[in-house]
């Protein structure tokens, strides 16, 4: 590969917030963000987000995202016995694929990471033709304190940092995120990235 390329994966977790500082509008200027900028990313849709608000997750696939899973309940894999989490992911795939229009597998993203090193989770989620997608880049952009600008300083150092092939964690729901994706994509753009999904990259972590 030409050392020159350096394609960098923005992907967010489309979930119910649980924390502070969550405006309800934040997911659409995510969208908006994205669309003004003609950048393709990944979603990790929540089956339950999907239930409850259709028509947003309807936008990301009509927008030209990749829509993957990010199981129905948000519960810790490791936690859920075999049928349980079968179930979950079952469901879950039920309500994506009635609101975007799309079959999420096979990406899959673990609630909190949690599982993406456990063999019995990671055999569960092959069998029903899934693989976990995990990123390179963690913003913490859940937290209250974090800001747009700290947002935006540390994705662009981060890519860099890891290089091509880069995958960004981020949340459809912090306001603090939607105030930074345009700054992420502006600074990566000026340093030479170009935007992929995930399912463009020969491998993912």
């Amino acid at each position: 590969m030409n050392d020159d390329v350096f394609r960098v994966a923005l992907t967010f977790d489309a979930e119910h917030p649980d924390r502070p500082r969550c405006p309800p509008d934040a997911p659409d200027r995510i969208l908006d963000s994205l669309r003004a900028a003609a950048v393709r990313a990944t979603f990790f849709v929540q089956g339950r987000w999907a239930e409850a608000y259709p028509a947003r997750a309807r936008r990301i696939a009509d927008d030209g995202h990749l829509v993957g899973h990010h199981s129905k309940y948000h519960a810790r894999m490791p936690l859920l016995h075999d049928d349980g989490l079968r179930e979950d992911v079952r469901e879950g795939a039920e309500h994506i694929t009635a609101a975007c229009g799309v079959d999420p597998r096979p990406w899959f993203r673990c609630p909190f990471h949690a599982g993406a090193d456990d063999p019995r989770v990671l055999g569960l989620l092959a069998e029903l033709g899934y693989r976990n997608v995990g990123y390179h880049v963690v913003l913490e952009d859940w937290e209250p304190w974090r800001t747009g600008p700290q947002i935006v300083e540390d994705a662009v150092a981060g890519a860099r940092a890891r290089g091509d092939g880069a995958v960004i964690l981020l949340h459809t729901w912090p306001g603090p995120t939607a105030d930074a994706v345009r700054g992420i994509v502006d600074g990566l753009g000026a340093v030479g990235a170009s935007f992929v999904g995930v399912d463009e990259l020969e491998t993912v972590p």
